[in-house]
């Protein structure tokens, strides 16, 4: 499998570390999404498929071991484990927990990358496994993130080139507030040349396309001081 094919979960409660693992995976070519802890993760999970989640252990609430544990007997999802704790004892936890590999923590980037291309060399081929659930669901709007079309009914709503944008870079980041100054990097990346101010425009007119009443959005959400977040049922 092909990093550009690969969706990636970062489950880790230090916001440093989960930026920082999304902007090196997202650079060698990944479609990364965020969770900040178990509980968080389990909402994404419960709307999303992933080719591989990469978890770290030690977090408050529900720790990554458990969490590992309850989701081998669920889905098939591969598991790397991230830990400070890199004693033999805690190795053999991870994997009895049904981890397919554990990287002690500090690592090096490219150790990170080397590990999770070789995990996922080793996963199923996608014909064997059951069809990844990529749609997002906004009341009676249907966004396909595969497809990268948004639908209502059974009409297709079309979208501007850079509302496309927009929805890709929300999808992938379902729950998670993005900032403007991240949605003018992603858009500018896309060869745009838009500026903050101009994003506000642009989510005004993605709301009305979206939200029912979008002066009291439900789906695309104002997050105050940090920006918007897409909010789905699922």
């Amino acid at each position: 499998m092909a990093a550009d094919d690969a969706h990636l979960l970062v489950v880790d409660d230090d916001e440093r570390i989960r930026l920082l693992l999304r902007k090196f995976l997202t650079r060698v070519g990944f479609l990364v999404t965020l969770a900040r802890d178990a509980a968080h993760a389990r909402r994404i999970l419960a709307g999303l498929d992933f080719d591989l989640i990469v978890l770290d252990v030690m977090m408050p609430g529900e720790d990554g071991l458990s969490l590992c544990r309850d989701l081998r007997h669920r889905i098939g999802t591969p598991v790397l484990l991230l830990t400070a704790r890199g004693e033999t004892e805690h190795r053999i936890a991870g994997l009895e927990a049904g981890a397919d590999d554990y990287l002690p923590k500090p690592f090096e980037p490219k150790e990170l990358l080397l590990r999770i291309n070789a995990i996922l060399r080793r996963a199923p081929l996608a014909e064997a496994q059951p069809i990844a659930r990529t749609v997002l669901q906004l009341g009676p709007v249907r966004y396909d993130m595969a497809k990268g079309e948004m639908r209502q009914d059974e009409g297709l709503v079309r979208l501007t080139a850079t509302e496309s944008q927009l929805m890709r870079i929300f999808s992938a980041r379902p729950h998670e507030p993005v900032t403007r100054s991240e949605l003018v990097e992603e858009l500018n990346r896309a060869g745009g040349q838009t500026q903050e101010r101009a994003v506000d425009v642009q989510i005004t007119r993605l709301r009305r396309k979206i939200e029912a009443d979008p002066k009291q959005p439900r789906y695309l959400q104002t997050v105050r001081g940090s920006g918007y977040m897409l909010a789905p049922d699922q």
